[in-house]
């Protein structure tokens, strides 16, 4: 950990063309140390200093991200050196990670591809047919449409509670009751989760945008009504992360990065269905998750802090680079729903921060923690099962757009 230092590299005015410039940035980087020449498509783990370790389990999380993110900086750019990575990340994804048997994409495989983990964790399917319908957007690839297709009607015929409404969180190969379904080790074993709803509803949104049918339209309204009736707690407007299967709140935390993702994340799939009802009635409470985190996660810099334990009010101090880029869209958007200018100064606040305290600039990509900030040992990578180019490239397409007024 370092304390702050003010001869760190300048920063740079928050603009599109500053988002565009580290979009290349980020991408050419994946380009250039990401791709696993030994065993096919992307490296599994990345050290801070940019060595692969070929021993390392590929994840669906990690090779579903790397699709996305190549898929839509494609298709944001036109540059086709983005668009023959997501290529390659496609052709791994389907010759590898897809279950001909069963149906769906395993959780994790070994180095050499073959199956590591073969559960079906409906977080993970969730971030497939998220990246296969941007793949879709790019290159209109029909195939990829009609895997997405099927990993949808997957997750729909198997994984809704039909008693309780909402979606359950993990299943067997073949789609049976499996007792541990925690996302990772450090989620707490429930059957509903915040997460994985947001992320159905994120991925329902981009499937929805390329291919607009009823039955999608339906399951997105669906995904956005679960959110609203049971996530959004409104005495305090955090969010329940945890919960059982009647939807009794069992989380231990606030969680800033998830509040200020789901506001933004809630309002393009609003924005996507085109309901003008629930535009109304939900813009209210986009709004105030964006203003607790504004009033509540703040650290002396600008940056989003980790969480609160709800039951000590012990704050995590922690600066994640996820949280930042989340954190700093969200912000942006809250100022152009609302506009509220302290929202777009919280935004250059953040990017100033991020410049200076969450960029690699010896070895290039964002590190996990910033340069502030204790070095997780559990998590000490620049790529991993958990981090790969979506929180930090996302960011810079949607501030980009932002900034151009193009949303």
């Amino acid at each position: 950990m370092q304390q702050a230092d003010t001869t760190q590299p300048s920063s740079v005015a928050l603009s599109a063309a500053a988002c565009d410039a580290e979009l290349d940035n980020i991408a050419r980087w994946w380009l250039r140390y990401g791709i696993d020449n030994t065993f096919g498509g992307f490296a599994a783990e990345i050290s801070q200093d940019n060595r692969i370790n070929n021993s390392a389990p590929k994840g669906l999380v990690l090779n579903a991200r790397i699709l996305w993110f190549f898929s839509e900086a494609a298709h944001y750019t036109g540059n086709p050196e983005y668009r023959a990575g997501a290529e390659r990340a496609f052709a791994y994804i389907q010759r590898y990670f897809f279950d001909a048997q069963a149906g769906g994409y395993f959780w994790s495989l070994n180095p050499d591809g073959s199956v590591c983990d073969d559960k079906k964790q409906v977080y993970a399917q969730a971030f497939v047919i998220y990246a296969l319908a941007a793949y879709v957007e790019m290159c209109g690839d029909q195939s990829a449409l009609e895997a997405a297709m099927q990993c949808f009607a997957l997750i729909e015929q198997h994984c809704v509670d039909r008693e309780g409404e909402g979606y359950l969180e993990a299943y067997t190969r073949h789609w049976g009751v499996i007792d541990d379904v925690r996302l990772s080790e450090k989620d707490l074993n429930y059957p509903k989760t915040m997460n994985t709803h947001l992320h159905v509803v994120e991925a329902y949104t981009k499937l929805y945008q390329v291919h607009r049918t009823v039955e999608v339209g339906l399951a997105l309204a669906y995904g956005i009504d679960l959110i609203d009736k049971y996530m959004i707690n409104r005495d305090s407007f955090h969010l329940r992360m945890f919960m059982g299967a009647n939807w009794n709140d069992h989380s231990p935390e606030f969680t800033y990065g998830h509040d200020i993702e789901c506001a933004w994340l809630l309002y393009k799939a609003l924005v996507s269905l085109d309901d003008k009802d629930r535009i109304e009635r939900l813009l209210p409470d986009i709004l105030a998750l964006a203003r607790t985190c504004q009033r509540e996660a703040l650290d002396e810099f600008g940056a989003v802090l980790d969480g609160e334990v709800k039951a000590t009010g012990k704050v995590h101090r922690d600066r994640v680079w996820w949280v930042q880029a989340e954190a700093m869209v969200g912000f942006l958007y809250a100022w152009k729903l609302s506009q509220d200018e302290s929202y777009l100064r919280n935004a250059q606040m953040l990017w100033s921060f991020i410049q200076q305290y969450q960029l690699d600039h010896e070895h290039g990509e964002w590190n996990w923690h910033c340069s502030l900030d204790e070095i997780d040992e559990d998590r000490d990578y620049k790529v991993g099962f958990w981090k790969g180019p979506y929180h930090n490239g996302r960011a810079m397409i949607e501030a980009a757009k932002l900034l151009q007024e193009k949303v």
